[in-house]
């Protein structure tokens, strides 16, 4: 994300993102061929936000098994990768999940797609009250991302955890969506970043795995984490984006799988202290998910 990792961890809760890595690839590779078919070196730029040694680590693998080079190239804000993608300044990114994703093509318009899935960061819930979910009073609070990407999941996290019910079923579910008779908690959106300090004054918080690092709050002390193998948890899952005309670029397909090569994998396990989780969807998979939370949106903006 927005954990836009993702964006890359605080992208997506900064945010989930999941997040939520990220890379960037320039657009003039687009027609790009198999290096090791031609024989010659070919450079991909692929957009990230905070590089990081998993980032350099496939870049590393790429030269290696194909002779790509690939240049990270590092953007400063979770909303700047994708319009890069978009006009060209880039062929890939890797920063956001599908959730992050389809806002970003619901709100501009765009089309842009993944090419290929890593991970998923499960969100978890923590409270300095209570050392159980099943401890939760009646009318106790909860703060959760004020974002609407990570705000509907962290509402799904308490959802699964058995602390909110919901008056409709949604993969994208508001406050307004809650039946507050029927929960066990309230729920107080704030600002990602600031859902740390609000554990001091509520009963408990859905924090991202970034800011709970930067807090220095051990993940293994969470009450509870969205399950990663849920179908509900499938629009959290961070990829390669990719414009829609190079979705079967054989390059970027290449890069894109390096992701689960054992090396990748181990950094990206170092960088999310052993919280990250390998997912590989299906392309169908990918396209099914995209385009059900884009339809959500647009008819939550209707």
């Amino acid at each position: 994300m927005p954990q836009p990792q993702n964006l890359s961890r605080r992208s997506f809760a900064g945010l989930s993102l999941a997040a939520v890595g990220a890379f960037a690839l320039t657009a003039c590779n687009s027609q790009a061929q198999d290096s090791s078919a031609s024989g010659d070196s070919q450079k991909v730029i692929v957009g990230v936000v905070s590089e990081n040694e998993t980032h350099r680590a496939l870049a590393k693998l790429a030269k290696e098994k194909h002779g790509i080079d690939v240049e990270i190239r590092n953007f400063t804000e979770y909303t700047q990768p994708n319009p890069a993608l978009d006009n060209g300044d880039i062929d890939m990114n890797w920063f956001q999940h599908i959730a992050y994703l389809a806002d970003y093509n619901q709100s501009a318009g765009k089309d842009l797609t993944l090419i290929g899935t890593t991970e998923i960061i499960p969100l978890p819930l923590y409270s300095k009250v209570y050392d159980d979910v099943s401890k939760f009073q009646k009318g106790d609070t909860v703060a959760i991302p004020n974002d609407t990407v990570n705000q509907a999941r962290a509402i799904n996290v308490l959802v699964e955890a058995g602390l909110l019910t919901l008056n409709k079923e949604t993969i994208r579910p508001e406050p307004r969506d809650i039946d507050e008779a029927a929960s066990t908690v309230k729920v107080q959106p704030v600002a990602a970043q600031q859902t740390v300090n609000a554990l001091e004054s509520v009963q408990g918080a859905v924090i991202n795995n970034t800011f709970s690092a930067d807090a220095g709050i051990d993940t293994n002390t969470a009450l509870y984490k969205d399950d990663p193998s849920a179908d509900s948890a499938k629009p959290f899952v961070n990829g390669f984006a990719v414009r829609r005309e190079d979705l079967e670029n054989e390059t970027y397909k290449k890069i894109a799988d390096l992701y689960h090569e054992q090396a990748v994998l181990d950094e990206s396990a170092k960088l999310s202290s052993g919280t990250s989780v390998p997912v590989q969807l299906e392309s169908e998979e990918i396209e099914e998910t995209l385009k059900q939370y884009q339809d959500v949106i647009a008819k939550q903006g209707a």
